[in-house]
């Protein structure tokens, strides 16, 4: 099936209500440009460097979500045009996108991760220690940033109910946040091509689709970009 086919297919499974990210990481801008000629210009991506050169070659009225785990060295690759930061898993990554965005005279948008998954590898927030983090008020500290939501992965399996769990779990911490940052603390990330389906019964405002748009990821690939962004 076409992108435009699969984009259509996903977009007749959720409400209105729910914002749909393609994830288009290692997928080359070609493919990007098709989702695009189709209406879409949402997209997310997992490596800033990769990020920058599709920004570049890409039209600029799309909104450029970043996804993936973040180093603070490499938030001066997106800081200029990035949407929204979904990944800031840290205070020391939230105080460095902050600086970045200084520099930029930009205020960006970021989504605080949290730790849900039965994974220690997975990374993100604990819960208590982000609540003291944030009624600590640090965020007023940081004039650049708008704190828009949470996001998080569940477990990797197949079984139903722990992910669920693990939703309701990050439903549970965005209710609990909200208050501390009021009516634009709006976004509630969770849900990929496999497990959306759950998301969307624990409240999801957003979900991130990759494979059922662009098809599977080729790892190999992906392994060896890693290692040469690596080293610049």
């Amino acid at each position: 099936m076409s992108i435009a086919s699969q984009l259509s297919l996903v977009r007749s499974t959720l409400p209105e209500n729910v914002r749909f990210v393609a994830v288009s990481k290692t997928h080359p801008a070609e493919m990007i440009r098709e989702a695009y000629a189709a209406g879409h210009r949402l997209f997310g991506e997992s490596r800033p460097q990769e990020m920058r050169e599709k920004y570049a070659a890409l039209p600029k009225d799309i909104e450029w979500h970043m996804i993936g785990h973040l180093q603070t060295n490499k938030i001066k690759y997106i800081a200029p045009f990035v949407t929204l930061i979904q990944s800031v898993d840290s205070a020391r990554l939230a105080e460095a996108i902050q600086r970045e965005a200084a520099k930029c005279d930009r205020v960006i948008d970021i989504l605080l991760e949290i730790h849900v998954a039965r994974e220690e590898t997975k990374s993100g927030w604990d819960i208590e220690e982000l609540k003291n983090y944030v009624g600590s008020a640090p965020f007023a500290r940081m004039p650049n940033l708008c704190v828009r939501g949470v996001m998080g992965i569940a477990t990797n399996t197949e079984d139903g109910a722990v992910i669920r769990r693990d939703f309701r779990e990050l439903k549970r911490c965005f209710d609990l946040l909200q208050p501390y940052f009021g009516p634009r603390f709006d976004t509630l990330s969770m849900g990929m091509s496999h497990d959306y389906g759950y998301a969307l019964e624990c409240g999801t405002t957003m979900v991130r689709i990759g494979s059922l748009i662009f098809g599977e990821r080729d790892y190999a690939a992906e392994t060896e970009r890693a290692e040469a962004e690596a080293v610049e």
